[in-house]
């Protein structure tokens, strides 16, 4: 059996991450206080899935299932209701992962350990991080983060003035932490790169790289300075 994920918000964060959820496989279930919010949710969920209370009521949280919830997401619009629903999972129903959603950058502080929340979603930060990522890394993308953040998949676009351009692969003198996954090239190819693939301008590169050696790899693939 997957993994059970209660989601208690049914807007369209809550509807959003419980369908990104359901097409991974996992067993969701929605809770939502307004009706007519639900309504809706029913016509876009499968049948059973969103549930018509209030996820600060132990009463409705027991009769969605949460004794046998893995993890429990308070994505409503309030603060406060997001607070009361993961303190209730942690420490009433002992839900071994509790995620909140931020509304107010403000509070962000109250989203603690101690309140029964393992991770604060503060849109905020989020965006400020992807800004302050994007900007210091030129066109480099950062795809998915690994291992708690120590590595990273990124996409980079080969430089025609980069130094690498017209470079077999044994000879880019990559960091350590750096491993070149897929290189596609400018009319669509997609190899998987041995020591003697020679990259060209225009290259698409996908790379897992830590963390520490992003800039260096982002240099590399740059145009030379």
């Amino acid at each position: 059996m997957g993994m059970f994920v209660i989601v208690v918000g049914g807007g369209k964060v809550g509807t959003y991450l419980a369908a990104m959820l359901l097409a991974e496989g996992y067993q969701v279930k929605v809770v939502e206080i307004r009706a007519e919010e639900i309504a809706q949710r029913q016509r876009d969920l499968p049948a059973g899935t969103a549930i018509l209370g209030s996820g600060t009521d132990p009463l409705v949280l027991e009769a969605v299932g949460i004794r046998h919830a893995d993890v429990v997401a308070a994505v409503t619009g309030e603060d406060e209701v997001n607070l009361v629903v993961t303190s209730l999972a942690r420490f009433e129903f002992g839900v071994l992962r509790t995620i909140a959603r931020v509304n107010n950058p403000r509070n962000a502080w109250m989203f603690t350990a101690e309140m029964g929340v393992d991770a604060a979603v503060n849109q905020a930060d989020l965006m400020a991080h992807l800004i302050a990522e994007e900007m210091s890394l030129g066109d480099m993308m950062t795809l998915l983060k690994l291992r708690k953040g120590q590595y990273s998949l990124v996409e980079e676009k080969v430089d025609s003035g980069s130094p690498v351009v017209g470079k077999a692969v044994r000879d880019l003198g990559l960091p350590a932490g750096c491993t070149l996954a897929v290189v596609i090239h400018e009319g669509g190819q997609l190899i998987s790169p041995r020591g003697d693939t020679v990259l060209q301008a225009g290259d698409e590169l996908l790379a897992v790289v830590h963390t520490s050696q992003l800039k260096q790899l982002a240099r590399l693939l740059g145009h030379a300075e």
